[in-house]
């Protein structure tokens, strides 16, 4: 009994820290966004002073940067250096850039090509800790290198490694870092999802059978225990954080296509949605006698995510539900409006404002409230052949913007 209260206490105090340091990034101008949807995940980034209004052709360009190949990553950022990964050629790499000016740094062949009708390249976001990143590509390398000179610390396939198969459109998964783990959904058999050890890829524990899904994982921590969370190809799942064993289980938000959306947690309820005509439901993890639970406290087609996860903001999920821009209370799934806004995309939350990026190419500026839609400025990026779906981030006043190989940075921070 002591020692799992011991475990807890250290867990909590690991999660209030990052806290602490995310606040404290924040009041001093940030800067740092070291994965996939931000420092806690949830797309949210607490910097303040930013423009409420855009200019008529949008916000002013800091800098513009080609080279960072083909795919979908998303970009992470730390220690003033903006981290992706894209296909040259024959190979995806791992590329940093010079957050201040867009100049490459330095650039790690990483893994096979991957190629698909849909766009070629890999398709998740590297995750940065201290002086290390981890990176998983469209094929299922996984590299741990250092940041600074991208040297390669330790480096496997997880789909050979764990006897998984690729799923249609790709390895599109983060890794989560948590402690001494990095945790990804594998898909192999007894190996579903997998926890290594961060500094040399060593197996700590493996659990379930689930192919990989397109999500990335979230941690927890409800009904005493720190737990990750996953949304495989076939369900959603809560895993024992310190040894894998399965908590509870949640098929009906899975669709038969593609699960791609993050969960979405606040305390112990977790959002799960998916899109291809299926829906999203709201758990509660409980524990009681018969062990932990996920009791199902609404499910609606009012928000449908399909490659974009909703943001919670308040008391409020703001997201896509298919191509509709859509404000629904997170405790009952009543809708507060909807809007095609600027059509299909993903968004990024900062300073009471959606920061919006349309498939299409087009950016939009909307206040998150739910009394109704209130758009403060669009416009147009130049856009490549193929959709926008690499996720924008915003950090150190600027507003990130990746389509395929070109990044873009925007200045939008209010002037003095």
């Amino acid at each position: 009994m002591m020692k799992r209260l011991g475990i807890r206490v250290v867990f909590s105090l690991a999660m209030a820290l990052t806290c602490l340091f995310v606040e404290t990034g924040a009041q001093t101008g940030g800067g740092n966004w070291p994965q996939w949807r931000g420092p806690n995940r949830d797309g949210i980034s607490k910097e303040t002073g930013l423009l409420k209004q855009w200019p008529a052709a949008g916000p002013p360009l800091a800098w513009k940067a080609t080279g960072a190949g083909r795919g979908y990553s998303s970009l992470a950022i730390s220690d003033s250096r903006l981290f992706t990964m894209g296909l040259r050629r024959d190979r995806e790499h791992v590329i940093a850039f010079d957050l201040a000016t867009g100049k490459e740094l330095w650039a790690t062949p990483h893994g096979t090509a991957f190629r698909n009708d849909r766009g070629d390249g890999p398709r998740g976001t590297p995750t940065v800790e201290g002086e290390r990143l981890y990176a998983l590509g469209g094929d299922g390398d996984l590299s741990c290198l250092e940041t600074r000179t991208g040297r390669i610390v330790w480096t496997m396939n997880v789909l050979r490694k764990f006897g998984g198969s690729n799923i249609t459109w790709g390895i599109s998964e983060s890794p989560l870092v948590v402690g001494d783990k990095l945790l990804v959904n594998a898909g192999g058999p007894g190996a579903s999802i997998v926890a290594l050890n961060k500094k040399d890829g060593s197996l700590i524990w493996k659990s379930q059978n689930d192919r990989a899904g397109y999500s990335s994982g979230i941690v927890i921590e409800a009904a005493g225990a720190p737990q990750a969370v996953f949304f495989t190809s076939s369900r959603a799942l809560g895993l024992d954080l310190r040894d894998g064993r399965l908590l509870w289980e949640y098929p009906r938000a899975a669709n038969k296509v593609a699960n791609a959306a993050t969960p979405v947690a606040r305390a112990n309820r977790v959002f799960i949605s998916s899109d291809y005509g299926t829906g999203g439901g709201l758990v509660e993890i409980k524990a009681g006698d018969k062990g932990v639970t996920a009791e199902e406290i609404y499910f609606t087609k009012e928000m449908r995510n399909h490659h974009s996860s909703s943001i919670l903001v308040g008391d409020y999920l703001y997201g896509f539900s298919s191509s509709f821009l859509t404000a629904m209370r997170f405790d009952t799934g009543q809708v507060a409006w909807r809007d095609r806004s600027v059509g299909k995309g993903s968004i990024v939350y900062a300073d009471g404002h959606l920061y919006c990026l349309s498939e299409n190419g087009e950016v939009g500026l909307v206040e998150a409230s739910p009394e109704s839609y209130r758009e403060r400025g669009r416009f147009r990026i130049p856009q490549d052949s193929l959709p926008t779906w690499a996720h924008p981030i915003i950090a150190g006043g600027r507003f990130f913007i990746r389509d395929q190989d070109t990044i873009y940075a925007f200045d939008v921070r209010q002037k003095k």
